[in-house]
This record gives structure tokens, C-alpha cells and sequence, in this order.
């Protein structure tokens, strides 16, 4: 799977689909070396290590993620994108999971790496 994404429009669409692949790596992927990753309103992780276990996390919930893109803007090589998800279902242990959020995602744009979060907020302003 191509990891190089030439659309601002196409970001959150690749990690719902890399997310519901389980690819991990191909997440990880989509992220700038100094990616800040916000998994919990108010809790921001950094480093490609607790990025990686923050993110494989929300992967233990064996459950697909929706996404639906509302806008993005962008301005030479920094953009902004705005995206509704959800992750509903049984979790692993047997309890519901239902989790939604919007998104409020800072995305830069390299002709070698295409765009990639620099600020991969999911919960938006919470």
C-alpha cells in the first residue's frame, strides 16, 4: 500500500484505511518524524515510540474506524484537515465501544512524502 498521499483531502481517508488494515506501519507512515499525536482531549504524545503505542491502542479495539472528511484548507505546503469518525462496537472484553470525534488535523506536504500529520489531533477542540 502506497504511503504517499498527493491530496490534502485523501489524508484521513488513508489512516481509515490503514487503521481498519491494521497496518501500523503504513500509520505510522502518514506521520511527519515530529508528529504530535493527541489520543485523549488534553493528552498530547511525541516520539515515534509513543506515537506508535498510542496508536496500536486504539488498533487493540479490533474494531474499524469511519471517517467522513468535512473540509480542508490549505496554504503552500501546511494544511488544515477537519474529519468526523467513529469507532463503535464490541471491544475484545465484550463491552460497547462507541467513540466519535472530529478531527482538527495540521497536515504539511513534501514532494518526496507526500502530505503527512505534523498535528494529528482526532478529538478535535476537546
Amino acid at each position: 500500500m502506497s504511503t504517499r498521499v498527493t491530496s490534502l483531502d485523501q489524508l484521513n481517508i488513508a489512516f481509515a484505511e490503514r487503521f481498519n488494515a491494521r497496518d501500523i506501519d503504513g500509520l505510522m507512515a502518514l506521520n511527519a518524524p515530529d508528529v504530535v499525536f493527541v489520543p485523549a482531549p488534553g493528552t498530547a504524545v511525541t516520539g515515534a515510540e509513543e506515537v506508535r503505542g498510542a496508536l496500536e491502542q486504539f488498533l487493540g479495539l479490533h474494531l474499524p474506524i469511519v471517517m467522513t472528511v468535512r473540509h480542508v484548507f490549505q496554504s503552500a505546503g501546511t494544511g488544515l484537515a477537519v474529519a468526523d469518525w467513529t469507532i463503535t462496537g464490541t471491544g475484545p472484553d465484550g463491552s460497547a465501544i462507541a467513540l466519535a470525534g472530529t478531527t482538527a488535523d495540521v497536515a504539511v506536504y513534501d514532494d518526496e512524502h507526500g502530505w503527512r500529520y505534523v498535528i494529528d489531533n482526532p478529538f478535535g477542540t476537546l
